[in-house]
């Protein structure tokens, strides 16, 4: 099982954003199936990179 998650160290680097990008995404439920381990968030290692609500999508 532990196989099967990631840190959000790890997550940052996968996805080139910052850590803490990566625990405000799960903090706000933009993550799907995270959970909290003490201190540390344990993202499933197959999760994509969830889009950047924060910009507006380009229109092609």
């Amino acid at each position: 099982m532990a196989n099967d998650f990631i840190t959000a160290s790890q997550a940052a680097k996968k996805w080139n954003i910052s850590q803490r990008r990566v625990q405000i995404l799960c903090a706000t439920g933009r993550i799907d199936g995270v959970f909290k381990l003490g201190e540390n968030w344990a993202i499933p290692k197959n999760t994509e990179k969830p889009h950047d609500a924060r910009r507006k999508q380009e229109i092609i």
